[in-house]
């Protein structure tokens, strides 16, 4: 199997995106208490009554986070830039999301890591596309008359 790296600041922004997000996702299938107290969420005691389904959200967002995961670490060793380009604006919109219901009492103050998380790592990659498309404009030769 051949482990290909990124191969620009964009891919790399990705790449360790990615990465973290398979963590965390794995994080979630193993131990759900740890991730909930580590978002400043109650963990589910054993004695949940069964019309509580905090484990089964839990389940499903992990193994969401660990495909996303995934995802953004393939995409990263393509260099896939349009994927990267397009999670910049929806990254930002998880950020909004996300810190509205922690400043709205929707959530606790835990999780706005997570909208923090998506906000920074949207604004890096978007930063990073710029920095290449500059770079890119000033390497290409001049257009000839």
């Amino acid at each position: 199997m051949v482990i290909r790296l990124p191969r620009s600041p964009s891919g790399w922004t990705m790449a360790v995106f990615g990465v973290l997000a398979a963590v965390l996702g794995a994080v979630g299938l193993i131990s759900p208490e740890a991730l909930l107290k580590t978002m400043g969420f109650a963990a589910p005691a054993a004695g949940r009554p069964a019309s509580d389904y905090t484990r089964t959200f839990i389940t499903a967002s992990s193994m969401a986070a660990v495909n996303m995961g995934v995802y953004y670490v393939l995409a990263a060793a393509a260099d896939w830039k349009g994927f990267f380009r397009w999670t910049v604006p929806f990254r930002l919109l998880t950020f909004a999301v996300f810190t509205t219901a922690v400043v709205s009492g929707r959530a606790p103050s835990g999780f706005l890591g997570v909208g923090l998380w998506e906000g920074t790592g949207a604004v890096v990659t978007g930063a990073a596309l710029r920095y290449e498309t500059v770079r890119a404009r000033r390497a290409a030769p001049a257009p000839t008359t």
